[in-house]
Formats: structure tokens, C-alpha cells, sequence
């Protein structure tokens, strides 16, 4: 085990969170910095795929989350003109199939139980601290001072500042549009809500997926788009762009649009990264979630890939004979899997998004569980 080495985490999003609990209950001191007043998710609706909630079964989460989330007994996938259900999809036996659930979460609903679950592990947590640079094993936060340690772990997000110790190019943008909205599950939108799912077309797509004991539905409506590139979860948008770029889409998607000009609706552009051949720069400093593989959102699986990343890294830690050792581990345990899901993410929104929308699911399905990605198991695979 890597004995008594401080760990210093930058980013306390759902990642770097999970990532600070399970270090310290494997009893490493960690500090966790924020850069934000306060500890929080911005954004609504994070989908926790089984894979996902064993990650949490490892820091004892798993049942709470699951509590306050929805496990739902099905989805689907429709057709953009005329609604019509083009792959129905059955959650009913997730957890005898993968021995764990399928969750729908609001993210702060989620956060606050990584945030609890963090304190009681002894996480020194700090907000207000911006980091800017790191030198050696040192933050430097924007006051000025500096957090020394024997780890650092960005977990820091798409526009990471630990990420720059490894390259300095900016992420790029992916050509995709987001907006997003959540709305109350009621109305025209209370069949949407109870009948979760996806309509999809030619260059865009609309995900809904309800929330707090299904009172609320969490809508985000994908678009290819060039011109505009400003990534951030909280830039208000215009209701009636949606409406101009789905005008011919089905009644489904009217209302859904409908729903979403009645509440404050935001808009941002989808960046990502490209693979990096390595996660360990200096044999003590390593990344971890889009810090180290942001990804688009095809496949639901970044949240998933960022806490699969926090368990094997405090596995990796245990397991090592010192801090280099540890980090290596870590990088030969994730960084294909991580690799893979970034890639077939992409792919994932060509063929969701295709012209073809009429053959969609008549030949071989490539999604997150015919992949094989719910299986995975990041408590017990080797490190």
C-alpha cells in the first residue's frame, strides 16, 4: 500500500468526489479542492448505468442513491417524424442481470450523498480554491498559496488545469448543441415522463428522463451546429430556437418544447478530448474522468467512466508498492476501457443521429449494454 501519502484531488464534481471518499476510507489522507463557493452539481439528470452503481456499492452509496434516483422498468428509442417506437428497451431485470440498478438521478440529489459520504471518510474539503497551476506536487490555487501533497488527481473536467502538466491543447468543439430543461412531469409531458426514452433524426435527437420520484422530467435536446462553441452548464437560452430547429419533428417533441418554454432553459456547446497515450506525468501527478477522457454524451457514460476511474484509483493506491506503481496500475486497469467508451461514444451519435432514421436498429445494435459495458465490475477487475 502507499503508505500515509497525501492525495490532493482538484475538482470536486461526481468524480473527483467519489475518488477522495474511496481513497480516504482506504486510509489515505486527501484534501479535495473546489474552486466553487460551495460544493454542488450544476445540471439536472445524470444516468448511473449498472456498471456505474457498483462503483458506488464500493464507497456504500449504493442503495442511497438508488433511493432518492429512479430505477425504470423501461425506455425507448422513437422515430423523430412520427413518434412511433422504433427499439423498445427493458430495465426491469437490471439488478438480477448485472447485480446492480439502473438509475436515473438528479445530479445534486447524487452529489450531496458523495458529499456526506466524503465527510464521514475524513476528506478535508476545501471550496474557494481555485486551482491555476500545478508545480511539482503542489497546487497553486488563484489566491496564490499553495496545497502541497504526495498525489495530485485531476478531476478537474473538461477544462482541466491539471490536464496541462500532460498537453496544452484547449478541448475541442464536437460540432454538437445542447440545451437542456427540467420540467415538471405533467401535462401533455406525463406519458414522456412515464415512458422514458429518445426520439431520434437526421443531425439531432431529444433524451428526457424523469427525476425526484418522477415529479420532474429532465429534457436535453442534441443538435449538430456550427457557429457557436460556448461550453458551460448555465448559459441561458431561447426557447424558440428549438422550435425553428425542430419544427417538423413529431407532436411528442412539440410538447416536450412546450414544457421547456414555460422554465429556464440553458444551451451549450459539447467539447470534448482527444485519447491521451498516458495518465501519469512525473510518476505522482494522474487525471481522472474528462480530465482525462472528456467524451460526448452518446453513450450516457461519462459519469459512469469517472466513478469506474475513482474506484480503481484508490484500488491502484492499495495495491501499489509506491506512488508510481500505484498510479501505473490505475492507467493498464482504465485506460483502454476509457479509451474505447470515448471512441464509440462519437459513433454512437452518427448512428443515432443518421440520416436513415427509418433503418435505425435493423442491423447489429452497438449501445452501452449491447456493448457489454454493464458488466464491468471495477470493484473486482484486476489492478
Amino acid at each position: 500500500m502507499v503508505a500515509s501519502k497525501h492525495v490532493v484531488i482538484v475538482g470536486g464534481g461526481i468524480g473527483g468526489m467519489t475518488a477522495a471518499t474511496a481513497i480516504a476510507q482506504a486510509g489515505l489522507p486527501v484534501t479535495l479542492l473546489e474552486a466553487a463557493p460551495q460544493f454542488g452539481e450544476i445540471g439536472a439528470d445524470v444516468t448511473l448505468s449498472p456498471n456505474a452503481m457498483k462503483g458506488l456499492d464500493h464507497i456504500g452509496v449504493c442503495e442511497a442513491v438508488a433511493a432518492v434516483g429512479i430505477e425504470p422498468s423501461r425506455q425507448r428509442i422513437q422515430h423523430w417524424q412520427d413518434g412511433r417506437t422504433l427499439i423498445p428497451i427493458n430495465r426491469e431485470s437490471q439488478r438480477d442481470k448485472y447485480g446492480a440498478p439502473y438509475v436515473t438521478v438528479h445530479r445534486a440529489d447524487l452529489h450531496m450523498l458523495l458529499l456526506d459520504a466524503a465527510r464521514a471518510a475524513g476528506v478535508t474539503l476545501r471550496t474557494n480554491a481555485a486551482a491555476v497551476a500545478t508545480e511539482g506536487t503542489s497546487v497553486i490555487l488563484k489566491d496564490g498559496s499553495r496545497i502541497d501533497g504526495d498525489v495530485i488527481v485531476g478531476a478537474d473536467g473538461v477544462k482541466s488545469v491539471v490536464r496541462e502538466r500532460f498537453e496544452t491543447k484547449p478541448a475541442q468543439f464536437t460540432g454538437h448543441v445542447a440545451w437542456r430543461a427540467l420540467v415538471p412531469a405533467e401535462g401533455a409531458v406525463k406519458p414522456l415522463a412515464d415512458y422514458p426514452g429518445i426520439h431520434i433524426g437526421p443531425g439531432r435527437m431529444v433524451t428526457r428522463y424523469p427525476v425526484r420520484g418522477g415529479t420532474l422530467l429532465n429534457i436535453v435536446f442534441f443538435a449538430r451546429q456550427s457557429g457557436w462553441t460556448d461550453e458551460g452548464w448555465a448559459i441561458p437560452a431561447d426557447a424558440a430556437d428549438l422550435g425553428a430547429i425542430y419544427a417538423d419533428w413529431c407532436d411528442d417533441v412539440q410538447a416536450l418544447i412546450g414544457a421547456a418554454a414555460q422554465v429556464p432553459l440553458f444551451k451549450w456547446a459539447i467539447n470534448a478530448r482527444q485519447a491521451l497515450p498516458d495518465w501519469v506525468v512525473d510518476g505522482n501527478v494522474t487525471l481522472l474522468g474528462d480530465a482525462a477522457h472528456a467524451m460526448t454524451p452518446f453513450l450516457g457514460h461519462g459519469a459512469a467512466c469517472a466513478i469506474e476511474d475513482a474506484i480503481i484509483l484508490s484500488r491502484a493506491l492499495v495495491a501499489g508498492d509506491n506512488v508510481e506503481d500505484g498510479l501505473r496500475r490505475y492507467v493498464t486497469a482504465r485506460h483502454d476501457r476509457a479509451s474505447f467508451i470515448q471512441a464509440e461514444s462519437n459513433a454512437n451519435a452518427d448512428r443515432m443521429q443518421g440520416q436513415e432514421t427509418n433503418s435505425f436498429g435493423l442491423g447489429e445494435m452497438r449501445d452501452e449494454e449491447s456493448l457489454g459495458l454493464f458488466d464491468y465490475d471495477c470493484r473486482t477487475v484486476p489492478v
